[in-house]
């Protein structure tokens, strides 16, 4: 018959006949023509029209074999519909007491290629496969892969490393996938790291296959989110943080309520997610997201730590680092100090528990970090002071010149800038952020002005990634300036070449602006350049 199956177990467990039974039969019997055809009346398809019908396919020359092939697979097709049915008719203990009575008979023959889909197809169905099953499919490796991903769920559920073997090369891969775009060659201010929407993101095969790996499994979730925690401590890579918002924003998209409803950050996140995707914190959401974070009951502080590692995800950071810029021009043009502005106030809350987020979670101390109040009354207004310097220069331009000539642009720095960089993390990101600004405005003066407080910054954020990516992108915009020598001379050797030696990562993000610029630059100083970022002995 079709299949070959593991003789005896199946005899003894089914009472059908197999290739064992005729082997005994004919070392037993006088007459084996005779013998032959009782075995193949007795263990045939009992029809009795058949009966005439099946020489009628003989003297067509289509073999026996042939014949119960096809037969058998109707059958089988037929079997998987009406389990499917039996899964969803009747009451529920019934129809799942009748899967389980077909699991029981048919388990045994598991092994076989041909029944395999049946069984596979009646623990799809069932929600609790009897534990005694999944321990034998997970004994055997090549049943584990043939089951569904809705009976693997039952066994991951109660097997973290397992479940921990199959999620970590994912993991992997998504970190990889980020970083493929952060260096990637092409380099525009049009299209960068922050410009896909969370939606489209969401698509993304990692966090779809992840979604799809924990269907409405709480307890799986549960396990992701705790591989995720881990992760972001042992290694500080941010990344981890997006993909802690983007799955669950992609179960949100699914109405998955199990795991929506139980995850405390849920309605944050949802509305932190519709900020992001305006790249701008409105003052209706920013109500919203205040509610959310003074709403944080006595007793469940933990959730802060939850919060913090949401609003760490870089793509917040982004949309609440560019908010914040927004907030001062517009307080500049309404003689308001940022003190004054609750608004401004709530980013930098949310900036600060994101940028918090690991020390949280490490040191286990669930409060918010005290904003210092020197951030918002000296920092803030040195920006602001910056802002006042390019009108003023702007206006100055402008007016008829009297004899004393043109007023030329600030040049020096206050040394408290410099020092609010080195050694505040939240007044760095938003100086940095403040720089990306006037490098996009192509303010040529107002960037060679700041640009010298970007060699020393707090945990060397100047040449972390994704500044550097953002930056080489609106340095495109100023591509005309690469022919002079003063630019140039500042740029690279007073930043870029500076950390080239001791952070390889910085000398990939010069390699790429120059492999896109290069036909600008001088041609003495493009020579003294690749001198420069000749790799040495030490590089891979």
């Amino acid at each position: 018959g079709p299949g070959g199956a593991p003789g005896n177990l199946v005899r003894r467990n089914l009472g059908v006949a197999n290739g064992e039974d005729l082997k005994e039969t004919l070392t037993n019997c006088t007459e084996p023509l005779k013998a032959i055809e009782q075995f193949q009346t007795e263990n045939g398809v009992l029809l009795p029209s058949l009966q005439s019908a099946l020489p009628f396919l003989d003297l067509h020359g289509t073999p026996r074999l042939e014949f119960h092939q096809s037969v058998f697979d109707e059958l089988r097709e037929k079997l998987l519909e009406r389990v499917s049915a039996i899964a969803l008719e009747g009451k529920v203990e019934e129809r799942y007491k009748k899967l389980e009575d077909l699991l029981e008979k048919s388990f045994s023959l598991v092994k076989m290629p041909s029944i395999q889909p049946v069984v596979m197809c009646v623990m799809k169905h069932l929600p609790k496969v009897p534990e005694k099953k999944l321990k034998l499919v997970m004994a055997d490796k090549d049943l584990y892969k043939a089951c569904a991903v809705e009976v693997k769920r039952q066994i991951w559920q109660d097997n973290q490393a397992l479940f921990g073997d199959e999620v970590s090369p994912l993991l992997k891969q998504y970190i990889l996938e980020k970083e493929n775009i952060l260096f990637s060659n092409d380099i525009s201010v049009l299209h960068n790291f922050f410009s896909p929407s969370p939606k489209t993101r969401r698509q993304g095969e990692v966090v779809q296959k992840l979604t799809q790996m924990i269907g409405k499994n709480v307890k799986l979730y549960d396990m992701v989110l705790q591989f995720l925690r881990t992760l972001f401590l042992r290694t500080r890579n941010v990344h981890y943080c997006t993909l802690r918002a983007e799955l669950l924003m992609s179960l949100h998209d699914l109405e998955i309520s199990e795991i929506c409803n139980v995850d405390p950050c849920h309605k944050f996140t949802w509305c932190l997610d519709a900020c992001i995707r305006e790249k701008f914190v409105d003052n209706k959401r920013a109500r919203e997201l205040q509610g959310f974070l003074d709403g944080v009951k006595k007793g469940q502080e933990q959730v802060l730590g939850d919060l913090s590692m949401i609003l760490c995800d870089p793509f917040a950071i982004n949309t609440l680092a560019l908010s914040t810029i927004r907030h001062l021009q517009d307080l500049v043009g309404q003689d308001t100090l940022p003190r004054e502005s609750p608004d401004l106030l709530l980013l930098l809350r949310m900036l600060s528990l994101g940028q918090g987020a690991w020390d949280m979670i490490d040191s286990q101390v669930f409060k918010e970090p005290k904003l210092e109040a020197e951030l918002i009354t000296k920092f803030l207004p040195m920006l602001m002071s910056f802002v006042v310097d390019d009108h003023t220069f702007n206006v100055d331009q402008k007016l008829p010149s009297e004899e004393k000539g043109p007023v030329p642009y600030p040049s020096t720095i206050p040394e408290a800038f410099t020092k609010f960089l080195q050694e505040n993390r939240i007044a760095c990101e938003i100086g940095l952020y403040y720089i990306l600004h006037i490098t996009k405005q192509r303010n040529k003066n107002a960037f060679l002005r700041l640009l010298p407080a970007l060699a020393e910054t707090f945990s060397d954020l100047a040449f972390s990634d994704i500044f550097l990516h953002l930056l080489t992108g609106n340095l495109t915009l100023l591509g005309d300036e690469f022919a002079l020598e003063e630019f140039c001379t500042s740029l690279f050797d007073g930043f870029f070449l500076t950390a080239c030696s001791r952070k390889e990562n910085v000398h990939r993000h010069v390699l790429r602006l120059l492999l896109h610029l290069h036909h600008k630059v001088a041609p003495a100083k493009l020579e003294s350049l690749q001198k420069a970022l000749e790799p040495t002995k030490q590089v891979g």
